[in-house]
């Protein structure tokens, strides 16, 4: 009888899982879950799960016509080399060198004509640059109901985590 996969959804799942531990940060979840690996646990019964998300934004800069166009130009390449690649590989030119540079010209004016329009557009909303990440506040490691307590005993055990309590 051939062992099925698991698939990947239930990858992530465990069946009913118990809070072992909450961590502050992801290293702290990850120490223990090597811990408890060091003690020959079933690591396999564990997760660690990001709670507490919040979404932080970082504000990089002013967003200008300078900036917009800089933009333009830098996604232009981009394309246009991709296209112009992919037209030399399926078209095979004669002049392969020039189709690639006029795929590089084009992609740069579509995308800096794109990119001024939306910029016009806007209205001077949003006059900055920025990137966002979600990121987890506290790192919760849960366990399979039937082994947990022993993983909490086990942790017990652990250098430094019976005074990380009292913190």
């Amino acid at each position: 009888m051939a062992m099925s996969q698991p698939q990947m959804g239930s990858l992530f799942q465990l069946e009913f899982p118990q809070s072992v531990r909450v961590y502050e940060k992801y290293e702290l979840a990850q120490k223990a879950v090597d811990h408890l690996s060091d003690q020959k646990f079933p690591v396999e019964n564990l997760a660690i799960v990001g709670t507490d998300l919040r979404s932080v934004e970082r504000v990089t800069g002013r967003r200008t016509w300078r900036t917009v166009l800089l933009r333009g130009v830098t996604a232009g390449i981009s394309m246009g080399l991709l296209f112009g690649l992919l037209a030399m590989l399926f078209l095979q030119p004669p002049n392969a060198l020039v189709l690639l540079l006029v795929s590089v010209v084009l992609g740069i004016a579509l995308n800096v004509a794109m990119q001024a329009a939306a910029y016009a557009v806007s209205g001077g909303r949003r006059d900055f640059e920025s990137m966002s990440q979600t990121v987890a506040t506290k790192y919760e490691l849960l366990c399979e109901h039937k082994v947990a307590q022993q993983a909490r005993d086990l942790l017990d055990q652990m250098p430094g985590e019976r005074a990380r309590a009292f913190e």
